[in-house]
Order: structure tokens, then C-alpha cells, then sequence
């Protein structure tokens, strides 16, 4: 990106016409306390040697070496090695938004197909070609409940990702959609005499998560059959899309926000992830994002094109269903290469994989504790009551190079400061369930 420096004076003249008189009275709205008064910290130049050994420094620091049992929207599975490889060509990774489809017709077909492979995945008949992930995907599906229905309500399941459930209040308010939470039960479900009650004729829309937070998967018939009768449309995000693999699809969702992060895409720091909407085709129209469509040339060829771009790019803002006018194409690839590898099967024997392994780890782990919500079926995760507090719990934890649970007081304070999200995967091995439950209860070998 080319850098183009200011004038003093085109500095004073932008200054002029904004209203204010310095740079310092242009963001004197943030506080004083977070203003930096010095100048940056910047070391000097490296060599390229130096910057080696400094970064091999920064990798020293990593947690290597440790089994780790955290979940919670962000997952390890085992990537196949050939993901990178073909990410990395220069033909993907260095494509833009493919608005000539004449010279764009490779990125446009992995496109096409991450979007058949999700609907074969969700049971759903389109789906976009990606959003910025799970948590903006929620909220997007919720405003386009509301936009299909004509209602402007959303009630929300507490078992949803909190996170997810703060991104939606971000876009709810300015959006002016009243947002209702339902609690849940003893077997981590969502309360369904709780639900109904909340849906009004107001409603546009219940928003759902399945497997949920507490890893238990919902009832998704008698959650649709509730709202359905209500008038209102039913939202289920999913979190862990690995749990596809076994689990139904929630074929009675009206519209399903996946999060593909689980298929292909490396745990990093906080990204990248992949967000997905998928719906039934009569919502086509008001769907966020883009889609790729099949067509023919003038040969007869087959031939992929953008075909529905409702984004302010491409439309008048007043028509556009979302301001996200981007998506996660490479990211997406990665999701298209990591199921076209694994195929229906293998998709189903990772999914026994992560459901033997939890099991597993639960019932050991759950020598130690107490397993909540344990009424219901779950996946790759669960809730556990730990003799201490799970803080505590965690910094002793780590002195045997052992990553514990999420500890939920923070989003959930009546579950107690001893409640623990924890997960295991097909990346978590039978040696490492068994240090941790030896840690929890002090008995080592």
C-alpha cells in the first residue's frame, strides 16, 4: 500500500474542515490513560540473522509439550498436510474478489463447492460463500429473520456461545431488535416451557446453538416445532461443525450459522475463522454475503459466477443485507480441501473418534469431579463441578504441562467458581486424559 504523506498545511486544512483546531483535540474523546504521550518503543533495524534468532526466542515461550483440554467455539483437529500446500499457491492466495469471472473460474468453483459441501453437511438447500465467522454469521442470520418476517424480537438461548451472544447484542442494539435470553435446564438443554413463553408475536426469530456451550446437543424438533407454531423462525449456530460428521443436521432450522473453523483451519491466535449461512432457498433473497452460482458460456461450457451479491460493493447501500462486504475465500478453500479429503466416511469416523475420546475423558476426569448436565446427549464436550475453584485448578494444572478446562463463573455465575468447560478431541491422547485425571485427583504414577 502506497504511503501518502500530509503538508502541514493539508494537516490544518483537514483539521479546518472537520472543526477542530490540533490532532490532540481530534481524539481528545479518548481518555487520558490510554493517549500515548512518547514516542513508540521501536528497536532499531535487525539483520536478516538477527530477526531469526529473535523470533526462534519468541517460539521458546510457547506452550510446547503441553495437552491442552480447551473448546469453547475453538478447536484442534488434525490437519491433513496437503491443506497448505495447495492454500499456498499463488493462484489462491494472492486472488481478490473474483468480479471477472473469465480469469477467476478456479477461485469461483472452490467456492461453489464449499457452498454444496456445507448445505450436504447442514441440510440446507444454499449457502453463502462464507461470512467473517460464527459469532457475526449469528447476529447477520438473526437481522435476516427479522427482515424476512417483518418482526423485530429475538429470543436467545443462554446455552448459545456467550461470545457470540455479545456480538449479537452489539449489532441488536443499533439495529433496534430487542433481544429476550432463555435459561436452561438440568440437562444443560434449553428450557422449553421457558421458550414458549418468551416467544410473542413480536418474535422474528429463536437463535439457538447445537451442540451447545455446555457441549449438549439440543432438541432441534420440539425447539422448531415451538417457534414454528409462534410464527417464528428458527436460527441454530453451530459452533463445532466437526460434530456434522455424526450428528443429524438440524434439517428443521430455517437458518443454520455454522462456524467451519474445526474443518482444516489451524488453531491460531485468535484467527483466522470461517463463518457460513446456510437457509432454505425461499430466503435466498435476503441472505448476507455472497453467492456462487453454475452457469453455462456462450459455448455451453460450464461456467461459476457471482450470481447474488446483496453487499454495498456491489448494490445501492439502502438495498445491501449486510455491510460485510468481504468474505473468508482462502479460509474457505482450506474448509473445501480438509472435506474433500476426508469424504462422507471419514467425516463420520472423525466425528466416533471425538465422541469415544470425550466420553472417555469425561468418565475418567468425572473420578475427580462432578459432571453437570450429564442427562442429555452431548459431543466432544463437557461441564465439570471441580473440588476447587477451576482457577485455581488450572495454574496447578499447568505445573504438569496440562492446559485445563474453561473455567464459566465469568458468563455463567450460578454454575459457581468450580465449573469447567472441557473438551477432547481425536488430537487428545489416552496418556494425557489419564495425567490430567491422575492431576485432578493427586494420585500420579
Amino acid at each position: 500500500m502506497r504511503y501518502l504523506p500530509k503538508s502541514p498545511a493539508d494537516r490544518e486544512e483537514m483539521l479546518a474542515e472537520i472543526g477542530v483546531a490540533s490532532i490532540d483535540d481530534l481524539f481528545s474523546s479518548i481518555p487520558a490513560e490510554y493517549q500515548l504521550k512518547r514516542d513508540l518503543a521501536v528497536p532499531r533495524q535487525h539483520g536478516e540473522s538477527e530477526i531469526l534468532d529473535r523470533f526462534r526466542a519468541f517460539s521458546e515461550n510457547n506452550a510446547a509439550g503441553y495437552s491442552s483440554f480447551l473448546g469453547a467455539g475453538v478447536y484442534r483437529h488434525y490437519r491433513p498436510v496437503i491443506i497448505d500446500s495447495l492454500v499456498q499457491r499463488g493462484e489462491f492466495l494472492t486472488s481478490y474478489t473474483p468480479y471477472q469471472p473469465e480469469i477467476a473460474q478456479g477461485t469461483l468453483q472452490a467456492m461453489f463447492e464449499f457452498q454444496t459441501m456445507i448445505c450436504e453437511l447442514t441440510g440446507m438447500e444454499i449457502a453463502n460463500a462464507s461470512m467473517y465467522d460464527g459469532s457475526t454469521g449469528a447476529a447477520e442470520a438473526v437481522m435476516m429473520a427479522v427482515r424476512v418476517t417483518g418482526r423485530d424480537g429475538a429470543v436467545v438461548a443462554r446455552t448459545v456461545h456467550p461470545e457470540y451472544r455479545e456480538v449479537l447484542t452489539t449489532y441488536a442494539q443499533h439495529q433496534e431488535i430487542p433481544v429476550t435470553e432463555v435459561g436452561y435446564t438440568a440437562n444443560g438443554r434449553v428450557d422449553l416451557a421457558a421458550l414458549d413463553a418468551a416467544i410473542t408475536s413480536d418474535t422474528a426469530c429463536v437463535l439457538i446453538q447445537s451442540p451447545n456451550f455446555f457441549g449438549t446437543i439440543e432438541d432441534v424438533t420440539a425447539i422448531a416445532e415451538i417457534a414454528h407454531k409462534k410464527g417464528a423462525l428458527v436460527i441454530v449456530s453451530i459452533a463445532e461443525a466437526v460434530s456434522l460428521g455424526i450428528v443429524k443436521p438440524p434439517v428443521e432450522a430455517d437458518i443454520v450459522s455454522l462456524e467451519a473453523q474445526s474443518l482444516g483451519v489451524a488453531v491460531g491466535y485468535g484467527g483466522p475463522y470461517c463463518g457460513v449461512i446456510a437457509c432454505k432457498e425461499k430466503f435466498l433473497r435476503q441472505m448476507p454475503g455472497r453467492l456462487i452460482g453454475e452457469t453455462k458460456d456462450v459455448n455451453g461450457k460450464r461456467g461459476f459466477v457471482l450470481t447474488l451479491s446483496t453487499r454495498e460493493q456491489h448494490i445501492r447501500r439502502e438495498k445491501a443485507t449486510s455491510n460485510i462486504c468481504t468474505n473468508q475465500a482462502l479460509v474457505a478453500l482450506m474448509t473445501t480441501i480438509f472435506l474433500t479429503v476426508y469424504g462422507k466416511q471419514g467425516m463420520k469416523e472423525l466425528a466416533e473418534q471425538n465422541l469415544a475420546k470425550a466420553h472417555y475423558a469425561q468418565t475418567t476426569l468425572g473420578a475427580g469431579a462432578k459432571v453437570l448436565f450429564d442427562g442429555a446427549p452431548r459431543f466432544h464436550e463437557f461441564v465439570l463441578d471441580l473440588p476447587k475453584s477451576a482457577e485455581a485448578t488450572n495454574t496447578a494444572l499447568l505445573g504438569e504441562k496440562i492446559i485445563g478446562g474453561l473455567p464459566l463463573q465469568k458468563w455463567y455465575p450460578e454454575l459457581g467458581p468450580n465449573a469447567s468447560l472441557w473438551c477432547a478431541t481425536e488430537l487428545t491422547t489416552r496418556k494425557q486424559i489419564d495425567a490430567a485425571a491422575a492431576a485432578l485427583t493427586g494420585k500420579k504414577g
